[in-house]
């Protein structure tokens, strides 16, 4: 029997599970999240990540494993190398992270797959979550980043479009959780560290920051969802937990463009990636 496990890897953390093929879902007894530095050296990086793999898979026959990795670009997802020159991850900058897992847990680089983590969002949402059944779906996940993806019915691709122009930026700059927090210090001299902080001030001012928020993020869905003609958009991250705040205005703004799309919200969350990564991996062997 083949034992599946899907990882998450972050600028803080690995998160894992193995996965259900079957029940298409994770085994909640088999989740670990562990802290990562990423700004460590190459050493600290591979032992904190293998240290994780091996309290996950302990017990399986290395044989039949398989694993999916979903990870932040820019990275070379075929070959397993990473191409991240600055910030996090700089250490292992063109280091074959595939070849050094392999050979740390005994196991054939075969054995070893590597996605996108906004496309192994879309992959969790289409095989375990929100858009099951659906063959054309554009995704984007909210939170400390902008990023979108695209299902064509086979498999999901990052579209890349968080630095697409607005006003006299991009609009990843509207979008993203930082938004939020610069907003409400112009509006009132304060401080938030998010949408969780923002629902507990006065409803006035969260009346106007979610306004605002629906109009932009409508605003990036009328000019890039035409060229996709999807049947479903698929919203992830953490900003997506406060869209009943500016989901009425949203779905407004785009009937008012004539944009009639159906909107679902995650249903797995961070859970997802771990999912996609999963049931990529499975797709390719």
């Amino acid at each position: 029997m083949q034992n599946i496990i899907g990882i998450d890897i972050g600028g803080s953390h690995i998160t894992m599970a193995q996965v259900d093929p079957v029940k298409r879902e994770i085994i909640a007894s088999t989740y670990i999240r562990e802290h990562v530095d990423s700004f460590g050296s190459r050493e600290d990086i591979f032992s904190a990540w293998v240290s994780a793999i091996e309290k996950a898979t302990k017990g399986l026959v290395s044989e039949a494993l398989l694993i999916g990795i979903a990870m932040p670009g820019p990275f070379d997802y075929e070959n397993g190398i990473s191409l991240m020159q600055q910030g996090k991850f700089i250490d292992i900058y063109q280091v074959n992270i595939k070849k050094e897992l392999a050979k740390r847990l005994g196991i054939s680089e075969q054995q070893i797959y590597f996605v996108n983590d906004a496309a192994a969002f879309m992959e969790g949402e289409v095989f375990g979550g929100c858009v099951q059944g659906f063959r054309k779906v554009f995704g984007v996940t909210l939170g400390t980043g902008l990023g979108t993806t695209f299902y064509n019915g086979d498999f999901a691709t990052d579209e890349d479009l968080w630095d697409s122009p607005f006003r006299k930026s991009v609009f990843e700059d509207y979008l993203a959780t930082r938004w939020f927090v610069k907003r409400y210090a112009e509006l009132t001299g304060g401080q938030i560290s998010g949408t969780k902080d923002l629902l507990d001030k006065p409803l006035e001012i969260q009346t106007q920051i979610f306004n605002e928020y629906a109009d932009t993020f409508s605003e990036f869905i009328v000019q890039h969802v035409n060229h996709y003609k999807p049947e479903v958009l698929v919203i992830g991250g953490n900003i997506a937990k406060a869209y009943p705040h500016f989901g009425e205005r949203f779905i407004k703004n785009l009937k008012e463009n004539n944009i009639n799309l159906q909107v679902k919200i995650s249903a797995i969350f961070e859970d997802a990636a771990i999912l996609g990564a999963a049931s990529y991996a499975k797709k390719l062997i």
